[in-house]
């Protein structure tokens, strides 16, 4: 017996794919919301680097506990998370704050998770790509944000996992994979190159105070004195002698990531691709996530009607 077009939309399973983004991927918590009131239901979804993270917590049933968190933090206790190791594979090891996620939310199994959920990684020696579908959420997670120069690679069973927007920025080909009829991407590097990254008091007119050196300054005290001069020399900005050794290594990956994003949208486009506009947001503001969040429910409400009429026709 033919079905009918209600029992066909029944059946039809919706994947959300949400991209790399450093500080930006808070507005993933925007895109989520905006779908969750609208009443899209989301059966599956795949995450790379923040994405993973927030797909991951989304998936594990935490992202309201999630989204508190974020709107209360402050450079001070970012900086609590942030385990410096100089020098070594990366500046930050990660394991502070994944032991927070994992007290916090609880570590579940991906495979018990009540939404399929997968991330992205890459493998540091073959350049291959990997999916995370098994074991450790949070280690998962944890290899998939492991942006090179930043945080240390992972790793898991004698190889070295680093950060998935290496191959794969917006995961949906994974989330093909898992079984979606169809896929809403979250494409959080549209528009970061050839931008300047303005701070708020740049926006503002006021004389500048950059995010590096104000990172700097609070890192006073927290660690020793020859730490503190290191790291200052890496993240601060000086005009005279050009980019800090971050901003080199951030703005390098976009570009690498701009054009791969390019190149896999090509090759597997989503049915719905949500894109917010967030390149003021600089690579460690993870304190703006009030806006990074405003940013994704407007560009996910702005979808909304693309997305119904695509729903409806199925």
């Amino acid at each position: 017996m033919r079905k009918g077009k209600k029992e066909r939309q029944a059946d039809l399973k919706i994947g959300l794919a949400l991209g790399s983004g450093s500080a930006r991927g808070w507005s993933h918590i925007g895109v989520i919301k905006a779908l969750e009131e609208e009443g899209v239901p989301i059966h599956l979804c795949a995450g790379t680097s923040m994405g993973a993270l927030v797909a991951g917590v989304f998936a594990a049933g935490f992202i309201e506990s999630l989204e508190r968190w974020v709107r209360g933090l402050t450079w001070p206790d970012i900086l609590g998370y942030l385990d410096v190791t100089l020098p070594r594979a990366g500046l930050i090891e990660g394991d502070r704050l994944t032991n927070y996620l994992r007290e916090r939310m609880t570590d579940p199994a991906i495979e018990d998770l009540p939404i399929p959920f997968a991330a992205v990684a890459a493998e540091l020696n073959t350049g291959r790509e990997v999916w995370l579908q098994r074991g450790s959420l949070m280690n998962a997670v944890r290899a998939s944000i492991s942006m090179p120069g930043i945080l240390t690679p992972y790793g898991k069973n004698g190889t070295w996992l680093v950060d998935g927007g290496l191959v794969n920025p917006v995961p949906v080909s994974l989330c093909r994979h898992l079984g979606a009829d169809i896929v809403i991407a979250v494409n959080l590097n549209s528009d970061i190159m050839g931008r300047r990254f303005l701070t708020r008091e740049d926006r503002a007119g006021k004389s500048e105070v950059t995010m590096p050196r104000r990172l700097a300054n609070l890192i006073n005290g927290r660690i020793k004195a020859r730490q503190v001069t290191l790291f200052r020399r890496f993240i601060q900005e000086r005009p005279e002698r050009g980019p800090s050794l971050i901003q080199v290594m951030a703005k390098s990956v976009y570009i690498m990531q701009d054009q791969i994003t390019r190149q896999r949208l090509a090759s597997h486009p989503p049915d719905i691709l949500i894109t917010p506009h967030l390149a003021h947001i600089g690579l460690l503001e993870f304190n703006r996530a009030e806006e990074s969040i405003e940013e994704g429910y407007r560009a996910a409400k702005l979808s909304m009607p693309l997305l119904k009429d695509l729903l409806g026709s199925r």
